[in-house]
């Protein structure tokens, strides 16, 4: 029995949830290798080679595979997937787009966002906004998961030896073709990498409020800044700052919630956060259900403060 982890890569450096999804994998049970398919990606091939847990790495290189399209991922895993009892692929954007492609040409049922390994055909994942749990058995020879990060603790990224072998890389699909990609920037940490979040939500009352309040905190805490989906479509933060079950979710080792009521879609996308602070005015608000440390307080007093004792 031997997994294979699909790796998200920039062709140069592994991305962090890949490193969660080998946990993942290797709580399967048997070997775990890792795929890489890209262009000119043998850096981000060797940096699979040293994670912890890793017995095989394949490198599929090639022009075709440089942008990631689903289309030709897909066909590279395809090609590559006869010899695997499990299929693993990280629950982003990314993974989400390649792997119910793999599904279907596979005919099995695709297991989503897994937060938990109970034994090699049995799976939990978190249903109703993760209100509840579900026990998930598959009896699929083959089984394709979606992996959610913040249920695994990462792998080491070092200490691993795996050797790296070529394989042959798949031609282009034809059909989709590489445009364009708009990529924010920003000298913050990634919103679902970051350590420490900052997060506000429509108390705020306006953008310029939002960046006035929390940025001075963000900065002070080296934090990247989140948003509730209620602060994103009025307007007052970027949609790639929203946190939730339509947004990102999140597990930061400290969560800083302010002005944010603590509506369950919220909640589901960082409760699994190592320590929560909530600032409410409103006692009767849900967030302080799931905080570790709650201040009822007007947010535009207490930010300001904390900066200030910073």
């Amino acid at each position: 029995m031997t997994a294979l982890v699909i790796a998200e890569h920039d062709n140069a450096s592994i991305k962090g949830a890949t490193f969660n999804t080998v946990t993942a994998a290797a709580a399967c049970g048997g070997e775990v290798h890792v795929l890489v398919a890209g262009a000119n990606a043998a850096e981000a091939a060797k940096q699979a080679s040293q994670i912890a847990g890793v017995s095989k790495v394949l490198l599929a290189d090639s022009p075709a595979l440089g942008e990631q399209l689903a289309e030709n991922v897909a066909a590279q895993v395809l090609a590559v997937a006869g010899s695997y009892s499990h299929i693993l692929f990280p629950a982003t954007a990314h993974g989400k787009n390649v792997a119910p492609r793999v599904a279907a040409k596979l005919d099995v049922a695709q297991i989503s966002e897994i937060s938990k390994v109970d034994s090699p055909d049995t799976f939990e994942r978190p249903i109703y906004a993760g209100n509840a749990i579900a026990t998930v058995q598959s009896t699929d020879k083959v089984k394709v998961i979606t992996v959610r990060a913040t249920g695994f603790d990462a792998a080491a990224a070092s200490g691993g030896s795996a050797a790296v072998e070529n394989v042959n890389a798949v031609a282009d699909s034809g059909s989709s073709s590489f445009v364009g990609r708009e990529v924010t920037k920003s000298d913050r940490p990634e919103l679902t990498a970051a350590k420490i979040i900052v997060s506000g939500g429509r108390a705020l009352g306006s953008s310029d409020k939002f960046n006035e309040v929390l940025t001075p905190l963000a900065d002070k805490l080296g934090a990247a800044l989140g948003a509730s989906r209620a602060a994103v479509d009025a307007g007052y933060a970027p949609n790639d700052w929203q946190v939730g079950q339509t947004g990102k979710i999140v597990a930061p080792q400290l969560y800083i919630a302010a002005g944010i009521s603590g509506a369950i879609q919220h909640l589901a996308g960082m409760k699994d956060s190592k320590v929560i602070v909530a600032i409410n005015k409103d006692p009767e608000a849900p967030i302080f259900s799931v905080a570790d440390y709650g201040l009822e307080a007007d947010l535009f007093a207490a930010v300001p403060e904390l900066v200030n004792a910073l």
